[in-house]
């Protein structure tokens, strides 16, 4: 164990704290950390990142958040629920674009509901300190103005952090964003070097990492052949209610011209969500029409992150989705209704 910044020196050499070190398998497993845009000002206030954020100790009167993703609407929620005041500012022209059009507007729903200050379609020009407050000027629909907070985080995505491990004297090949480029058995174009983790583009969750570790050791020791391609993209947004997610997206499916089905279910539908009182948020399940085949699910609401297995484990199997359909399960839980919503799947139009 070697605590400094490991470069490297040459094809399969690392130097660190002055020591050369040499191996015939290398795994590079760097991680990640915040993307700082080149904002005018930034660079003369104190910000937060997702990082800092978890080590401050007081309150923030008025928490700016800059981004309205994953990230930046987990602490939104969150720090509004402590009592700050929030304000989000989203460039695009709608939270969380990456989802559904019907997700984003559920989410910023309830987050509005809860008194946070949701800003889409809104780009931040420039950033300036105001006495003890951060000042920031924003433009939206061509017109300019002010926002003032006490605090500012920037969520507005992540970046390798291979900038600065000499891959280029390694050879290692890296696309335009810095990630370093990996085939389907997370091998680098350097025989004997894999990348794991955030610092090749293949995830960004800890649940990735840990697969792209399983993947890399059952092949290299088990003679296992498994590969990035045979997981399926599944992740959560811990807002409350949560959004558990698997495999593709409605407009996803959609854009891929594959013959559908869809079935949803409103939250308030479920008994153990009208039980609890959290009835926000609704099911969606989409059904490729010709091989009966799962091709993806969003849950937003109650448990949404657990119940979202019941899909995702039916999809690894490849099983029709008649199998879950007739399964029995029990009352009263979110998940008791899934086998409804299977039997209940329209075209998708």
């Amino acid at each position: 164990m070697y605590e400094g910044h490991g470069r490297f020196v040459a094809e399969k050499r690392v130097a660190v704290n002055g020591s050369d070190l040499a191996a015939d398998h290398i795994f590079i497993n760097v991680g990640a950390r915040a993307t700082i845009p080149p904002m005018p000002g930034l660079d003369r206030i104190p910000y937060l990142t997702n990082s800092s954020m978890m080590d401050i100790d007081f309150l923030p009167a008025h928490l700016i958040i800059l981004g309205g993703s994953y990230v930046g609407l987990e602490f939104a929620q969150m720090y509004r629920r402590f009592g700050s005041e929030v304000t989000v500012i989203e460039l695009g022209l709608r939270l969380i674009p990456r989802e559904d059009e019907d997700v984003s507007q559920a989410v910023a729903d309830f987050l509005k509901e809860e008194g946070v200050d949701v800003r889409l379609d809104t780009k931040v020009v420039g950033v300036d300190k105001q006495g003890s407050s951060i000042a920031l000027k924003i433009e939206s629909a061509g017109k300019s103005s002010q926002v003032i907070g006490t605090h500012m985080l920037v969520a507005i995505g992540r970046r390798p952090n291979t900038d600065d491990l000499g891959l280029e004297k390694a050879g290692i090949a890296a696309d335009s964003r810095g990630y370093i480029q990996v085939d389907d058995q997370l091998r680098t174009n350097v025989p004997g070097i894999w990348a794991i983790g955030d610092c090749n583009g293949r995830g960004a969750f800890t649940h990735t990492s840990w697969n792209d570790f399983e993947i890399v050791a059952a092949n290299l020791l088990d003679n296992d052949q498994r590969r990035v391609s045979d997981r399926i993209p599944a992740y959560a947004l811990y807002t409350d209610p949560p959004l558990g997610r698997a495999g593709m997206t409605e407009a996803e499916v959609r854009k891929s011209g594959k013959p559908a089905m869809i079935s949803t279910l409103a939250m308030k539908n479920v008994s153990r969500a009208r039980e609890r009182v959290e009835t926000k948020g609704f099911m969606k399940v989409l059904v490729d029409r010709d091989s009966k085949q799962i091709l993806g699910a969003s849950f937003l609401g109650l448990a949404g992150d657990e119940v979202i297995h019941c899909v995702l484990d039916v999809m690894y199997a490849k099983v029709p989705y008649t199998v879950i359909q007739r399964a029995m399960h029990i009352h009263p839980t979110v998940s008791e209704l899934i086998p409804t919503m299977m039997g209940e799947l329209k075209p998708m139009q």
